[in-house]
């Protein structure tokens, strides 16, 4: 053994209940900026797997993480401590980040994901509404940044399943811009057109309605 004895109180050049330095585990670079992540864990499970000494126990976690603003991810971790599962949940997530087209704080239109025997109908909301959604789904949503939306799960009632179909959802989404550039003609086309024909027949129905209401006035 060496004889060597080290300096009684000594103190180390970090200082008390600070972080080390180095690679921070809820900043993530996406498209050369940095988001921070926000981890929550939408279910935990304990499993069994039988073997001929007995029956072995490890976790599964089930974890979704976002900014909160525009990026959202799933991730599926397992281990013998829930910690360790808890962990490696997000480890996975940061790997299928996604970002979410949004409009004025909802989604532009209306959509249903799937993922096996799992659907989750995602529809847009006025201001004010708020996330009208399950725990699976709401998990998702705020984490996506959603502020208003009107949701509906049917169908299986796996955690996993309806998160996954969320997520199928929200990658179906598309924006306006995104709609253009695909289909190849401009804004006052694609929008235009129906908007005068429904003006017009209100036009029309309100003068009907007026020429009816002149008809039916009693003359002096």
């Amino acid at each position: 053994m060496s004889d060597e004895v080290k300096p009684h109180g000594k103190k180390s050049g970090r200082k008390k209940n600070s972080t080390k330095e180095g690679v921070k585990k809820n900043l993530l670079d996406i498209d050369g900026q940095t988001i921070e992540l926000t981890e929550r864990v939408v279910s935990m499970a304990r499993v069994a797997k039988v073997v001929k000494g007995g029956r072995r126990f490890s976790f599964n976690a089930l974890t979704v993480v976002g900014d909160g603003q525009n990026y959202v991810g799933l991730g599926f971790g397992k281990a013998k401590e829930v910690p360790e599962a808890i962990r490696k949940s997000i480890e996975d997530a940061k790997k299928t980040v996604m970002k979410v087209p949004k409009k004025a704080g909802t989604v532009p239109h209306e959509v249903i994901g799937r993922f096996k025997s799992a659907r989750v109908m995602l529809k847009p909301a006025a201001p004010g509404t708020g996330i009208i959604a399950g725990a699976s789904v709401r998990a998702v949503i705020e984490l996506a940044g959603i502020q208003d939306i009107l949701t509906k799960a049917v169908g299986s009632t796996n955690p996993l399943n309806i998160v996954k179909a969320t997520l199928n959802g929200l990658q179906q989404l598309t924006s306006i811009e995104e709609t253009r550039l695909r289909r190849g003609i401009p804004l006052p086309v694609l929008f235009g057109a129906y908007a005068k024909s429904r003006r017009d027949e209100k036009r029309k129905e309100m003068a009907a309605q007026a020429v009816q209401v002149a008809a039916s006035a009693p003359t002096a």
